[in-house]
């Protein structure tokens, strides 16, 4: 088939919306890897399928059964999918929880327990159509009625949703409605053409629960996923088998087994020595098995970046001239080949990682500039520099970066003092008032991966935005984000985009120096093994080489 019958036959697929992405397509400004994951993005989903959408197979001889060992932090709570927040939680839950769709890191949007979804000319009530023949580990079958309970119970104020952040603006309670057994409804507080995205993966929280589910998940993990509860112990691990009656192909491996770490360095030991096949990973841990052919690093580029928040309604970052100047002292390339040894891509301040096909790239990227961060203090009135202090977590690779941020600061005059306080301690209540997080002068925050940036847009940039660590409020940019959201096809968000990004680089609520990929580290002995930036462990697949 030549190009142009190619694009003839993709403009037969579906309306303008769909039309405007193959006109960018065929102008070259739209790879086709970001095609396909359009067409899943507006429901197009059996031609994503037919281009052959979905995780790679195994490239060696590899045989099926056996127990997959993982290793992975300590659960923060009981893991409950309404209220859960970290890692582990997420990577427990996957063995057993699915959703309405699965954001595959490569390939985008992929039909799970729903098979497809449209929206109105709005874009403001999406109908998504479920999977018939789904059940219950507990036999019972999944209608609309459980779905609709789901995301009521995940946007109801009185039930501790972890996920109240993530919806607000979209989604309020009773905007999730039953239209048949097989089909739900969503009417939204606004238009969003980026909703798919809300119902699948990237709320984490977004498991598909029954509809009489009581808060009693470590009871018996009743989802829909291809393992089943084997047993669970509290503080210890939790071990998963084969659930035979999974609707989808059945899972691979007979079990999988979960060990909680409290130490990450016990888990790296725990792989060398042969005890675990996947650990989660660090710059520390990658450090420790580099170079070694028995075990390897698992990497997808990812959306995941350490905000620095600026209080732009206390000095001294009142003054957008202030806030600049310390974004225009750090060397993001250095950054990037330093820190993370070159396992991430540098940012823009603004949370349109260049992996959003939405994301304009015309809009020039902010590079280390010492002579024109002073210019900006002496004008803003401080020409000697200031003294502020940097809170933040003791996490990841965060007070490394810390003392990076201090360090380059030095150079304009900025006397950066450190205040590194535990995790839960710098979260505190995660509420204004009595939140490190939420109420210092100067922050680092770090936020998982998104596959789209509405989430890090409205949250913590909105001028009522529940993670707005900056306190920034401007009407000029909660207008945008309504544009932005009413935008039906790539051009249009990508002009609402171009426009955020721009105000953004002169306000400069918060910088973003980089984006960082997502890692897990296996044993060469397994294939199969893959993973969500956002923490999903998907071992369904995983087989073992064969000797």
């Amino acid at each position: 088939m030549t190009k142009r019958n190619d694009i003839d036959s993709l403009r037969n697929l579906s309306g303008d919306i769909w039309n405007v992405a193959v006109d960018e397509y065929a102008q070259g400004f739209l790879k086709r890897r970001d095609l396909l994951k359009y067409a899943a993005l507006i429901g197009l989903t059996g031609f994503a399928a037919s281009q052959g959408l979905g995780f790679a197979g195994q490239a060696r001889a590899a045989a099926a059964g056996g127990t997959v060992r993982v290793g992975l932090g300590q659960p923060t709570k009981a893991i409950d999918p309404v209220t859960l927040t970290d890692p582990a939680s997420i990577g427990v839950i996957s063995q057993v929880g699915e959703y309405l769709i699965l954001d595959d890191p490569k390939d985008g949007l992929q039909p799970k327990l729903a098979v497809s979804w449209e929206a109105d000319e709005t874009a403001k009530r999406w109908t998504f159509k479920l999977r018939p023949g789904v059940k219950f580990h507990d036999g019972r079958a999944v209608t609309a009625k459980d779905v609709v309970a789901s995301f009521e119970r995940l946007v109801d104020p009185n039930r501790g949703s972890a996920a109240l952040s993530a919806y607000k603006g979209i989604l309020s309670k009773g905007g999730a409605k039953i239209v048949d057994e097989q089909t739900v409804a969503f009417d939204l507080d606004q238009p969003n053409s980026n909703f798919p995205f809300y119902v699948s993966s990237d709320v984490y929280n977004a498991v598909i629960l029954p509809a009489d589910y009581a808060g009693d998940f470590e009871k018996n993990f009743n989802a829909t996923g291809p393992f089943k509860l084997e047993s669970f112990r509290p503080k210890q691990g939790a071990s998963f088998v084969r659930n035979p009656d999974y609707w989808g192909d059945k899972a691979l491996p007979d079990r999988v087994e979960i060990k909680f770490f409290d130490d990450e360095q016990a888990q790296v030991v725990a792989l060398q020595a042969g005890q675990l096949d996947v650990i989660p990973s660090t710059t520390r841990l990658e450090l420790a098995i580099e170079g070694n052919a028995n075990f390897r690093l698992l990497s997808v580029q990812a959306s995941s970046h350490d905000a620095v928040h600026l209080r732009t309604d206390q000095a001294p970052f009142t003054d957008k001239r202030v806030r600049r100047a310390l974004a225009l002292t750090l060397d993001r390339e250095a950054i990037v080949k330093g820190l993370l040894k070159g396992r991430a891509i540098a940012g823009n301040d603004t949370p349109f990682a260049p992996i959003f096909p939405s994301a304009d790239p015309s809009v020039p990227q902010r590079k280390q500039d010492i002579a024109e961060a002073k210019r900006l203090l002496a004008e803003a009135g401080v020409p000697n520099g200031f003294e502020v202090t940097l809170t933040t977590e003791r996490a990841y690779d965060i007070p490394d970066y810390a003392v990076i941020i201090q360090n380059f600061a030095k150079k304009a005059g900025i006397d950066v003092k450190l205040n590194v306080l535990p995790q839960d301690a710098y979260y505190g209540s995660a509420t204004f008032g009595s939140s490190p997080w939420l109420d210092s002068n100067l922050g680092i925050t770090d936020f998982g991966h998104r596959g789209t940036p509405d989430i890090f847009l409205n949250a913590t940039l909105k001028s009522d935005g529940a993670w707005n660590a900056a306190h920034f409020k401007n009407a000029d940019y909660d207008a945008l984000l309504v544009d932005y959201g009413k935008a039906r096809d790539l051009q249009a968000q990508r002009i609402a985009a171009g426009r955020i990004q721009t105000l953004l680089l002169d306000e400069t609520p918060e910088i973003i120096s980089y984006f960082s990929q997502y890692s897990r580290i296996t044993s060469n002995k397994v294939e199969g093994v893959r993973f969500t930036a956002i923490s999903h462990l998907l071992l369904d697949r995983v087989t073992f080489v064969q000797a």
